[in-house]
């Protein structure tokens, strides 16, 4: 299974998910793999941080990104990262791969996108829930 998280979260997914940057620059203490393929360009990032135009943002993502790329690609190579085949790395539910940047998850973030695209062509990408307490409330 594929997920999507952020890096204050890192140390509390478990150990059978491999951690993936998918950011431009990961934070100096993270040791993990990074796909800087799916990470925004510096230009439509400096101007998003200006004008916080979403539409604006997802349009060159998905431009300049998203479209130079084949996902078939993309998977195989992010599964190589994470040493795993791509297919138990798209359906096994007890090996995953979590995709990784610094936003919160309610935040406006790429990370949305890059989900967004894998699961309209058909492969499911979501959220890690973090759950705490017995009764497995999320949080």
């Amino acid at each position: 299974m594929i997920y999507t998280s952020y890096f204050a979260r890192l140390k509390d997914l478990p150990p059978w998910i491999v951690p993936v940057s998918i950011c431009g620059k990961a934070p100096v203490w993270y040791q993990g793999a990074q796909y800087k393929k799916l990470a925004p360009k510096y230009d439509f990032f400096m101007e998003w941080k200006q004008t916080h135009d979403n539409d604006y943002y997802v349009r060159c993502f998905h431009d300049q990104v998203l479209a130079p790329l084949d996902l078939n690609t993309v998977i195989t190579e992010i599964a190589h990262l994470a040493r795993l085949e791509p297919q138990i790395a798209v359906d096994s539910q007890d090996k995953g791969i979590v995709l990784l940047c610094y936003e919160r998850p309610e935040a406006f973030c790429h990370r949305h996108v890059v989900a967004d695209w894998f699961t309209k062509a058909g492969i499911p990408v979501r959220e890690f829930t973090f759950y705490k307490g017995e009764n497995h409330e999320a949080y």
